[in-house]
């Protein structure tokens, strides 16, 4: 069965020119913490060798009904926890003393949810959509963090940063959306759309949430310290 190797070549390459580009914009950080740039940076390095992996035929484990492609969820328990952590730190970038709690909150969340989706994936009949139903509740719970009390932190420092964040938050929303509704379509759901479609949205998915994402907040960083 084939593991459309080429496609995950293409993403590697993709993921690496992402963080090319951001170690590129921290050599001038313009004010921005390094910290920005280091998550930026680590998330499409990782991803992109999650998904080497893949290509390489080494992150697929291939069963008699479909195709399981578990490095895709070593590539997320890394890169969405970063993810958030990139957001949450954007909402307190003029906060001294960062909200601890609400940051491990997040990331926790996050966890759990890949590694539910991952446990879904890998079960069959009805339990898989109990695991999946968990991994949607805690998906519900970091956009109410999301947009509660990370938006009122970014709101309370200046309507520059409250549109900044907010737009980052909107965006990765939007994204983060679509990868259970894709999953759920797919061959580890209800089989509705093919592995080809599959293989497809679990590409661009990423390669706009994460580096389309780290540019966008970048970029808004980079103009509030003008």
């Amino acid at each position: 069965m084939e593991n459309f190797s080429t496609l995950h070549y293409l993403y590697s390459l993709i993921m690496l020119a992402g963080a090319l580009y951001f170690y590129y914009l921290s050599r001038r950080p313009k004010g921005v913490p390094t910290y920005e740039y280091f998550l930026a940076i680590t998330i499409p390095l990782w991803s992109g060798a999650a998904y080497l992996a893949i290509a390489f035929g080494q992150g697929v484990l291939k069963q008699s009904e479909r195709t399981v492609y578990f490095a895709r969820y070593l590539d997320w328990v890394v890169t969405t926890p970063l993810l958030l952590l990139a957001l949450g730190l954007t909402a307190m970038i003029y906060v001294d003393k960062k909200n601890k709690t609400l940051l491990v909150t997040l990331v926790s969340l996050d966890v759990f949810m890949i590694l539910t989706g991952l446990i879904a994936d890998f079960s069959t009949g009805f339990i898989k959509y109990i695991w999946y139903t968990l991994g949607v509740i805690a998906l519900l719970l970091i956009l109410y963090i999301v947009w509660f009390p990370l938006r009122r932190i970014a709101d309370t420092f200046g309507h520059k940063l409250s549109v900044h964040y907010r737009r980052c938050a909107a965006y990765l929303t939007c994204f983060w959306v679509l990868y259970p509704t894709a999953w759920l379509l797919g061959p580890s759901g209800v089989g509705l759309t093919q592995d080809m479609v599959d293989v497809a949205a679990f590409i661009i998915l990423p390669i706009f949430s994460k580096v389309g994402f780290s540019i966008l907040d970048l970029h808004g960083l980079r103009r509030l310290y003008k």
